[in-house]
């Protein structure tokens, strides 16, 4: 059962278009990616589902609900955690936590009991006392994060939650929300992080306000279009190098020569070309190689990027 569903979902600030005909459905349960770089769309989608900003065209429904028409109860059931720290630095892990369960109505034994869940599941039990401003940043995302379940959402929205916390509060957070999934909470996580996608149950990459693909990171890992290779012996910020990457960039077929390490990675649109067919070019040492999601998403990015300009050159000037 989906319980996020958005068509054709788009927002427009002026002239510039943020978010451009998204379209996605999210399952009961699941935990979702959004990637992408700043300025994808990522913030605009995830507000526009939050029924925090109203979308241009397009529409969409979280958890049966219209985010336009019912806004109020699209809320009702929703968490939502921004990128900042929003919570009161002056008051202390049990102050602020009391203060959003009333903001909620829940008091009493089911804020003790609640409160006291929370507070095991994310490790803070020993720090109740300490005002919000003197935690770490992980403590911090924790922290908000437990404000943000007190109502008992069935979906959470994070946006950026790791953003500048260090890998081992970051392996914490995502211990935590895997530990929520299986009470049936549904995540939506938008993120610049490709290595976080990893850990999601599927993942929609961004990319100047359009999901260009949506997918199980296996199965986007299992990229048939695309090859991947290393060039060995070629550092990528030697000359040779240098000189290397300049021809290759200018090859049909090729999407992207990046330096990483003590190599090029070679990024190739297999319908076109191949490392074999290049290197009888211009000799080069290669070795085909699985992909990272991140190497599936600067593929996948650059061949939109190469068909959106083929299409300029063959569009007749309107003049």
């Amino acid at each position: 059962m989906s319980i996020i569903r958005a068509k054709n979902l788009t927002r427009r600030f002026g002239a510039l278009t943020a978010v451009d005909r998204v379209s996605f459905e999210i399952k009961e349960g699941e935990i979702f990616c959004l990637v992408g770089p700043d300025g994808a769309g990522k913030t605009t989608t995830l507000r526009m589902l939050c029924s925090l900003m109203d979308p241009t065209e397009g529409s969409a429904e979280v958890a049966g609900h219209d985010v336009v028409k019912d806004s109020d109860l699209v809320r009702d059931h929703l968490g939502y955690m921004a990128q900042k720290f929003g919570l009161y630095p002056d008051l202390t892990v049990d102050e602020n936590m009391f203060f959003y369960a009333d903001l909620y109505g829940i008091t009493g034994r089911e804020r003790d009991e609640l409160t006291a869940r929370l507070l095991r599941m994310t490790r803070l039990e020993p720090f109740r006392t300490r005002p919000a401003g003197k935690l770490s940043g992980g403590m911090k995302q924790k922290l908000a994060l437990m404000c943000s379940l007190l109502h008992k959402p069935r979906v959470l929205f994070l946006d950026e939650p790791t953003n500048g916390v260090d890998p081992v509060s970051r392996r914490d957070f995502w211990a935590i929300l895997y530990s929520l999934v299986r009470d049936g909470l549904t995540v939506f996580v938008a993120t610049a992080y490709l290595d976080e996608a990893e850990r999601a149950n599927r993942v929609g990459m961004m990319h100047k306000g359009r999901l260009i693909r949506c997918d199980t990171p296996a199965t986007l890992r299992n990229d048939q279009d695309h090859a991947y290779y290393n060039i060995e012996n070629v550092a990528g910020e030697t000359a040779a190098g240098h000189k290397l990457r300049d021809v290759l960039e200018k090859q049909p077929g090729v999407l992207a020569v990046q330096p990483t390490g003590a190599f090029l990675r070679l990024y190739v649109d297999v319908r076109r070309t191949s490392a074999e067919e290049l290197s009888r070019m211009t000799p080069f040492t290669w070795q085909r190689i699985a992909p990272s999601l991140e190497d599936v998403f600067i593929a996948m990015v650059r061949h939109e990027e190469q068909k959106q300009e083929q299409q300029r050159q063959e569009t007749p000037d309107a003049a």
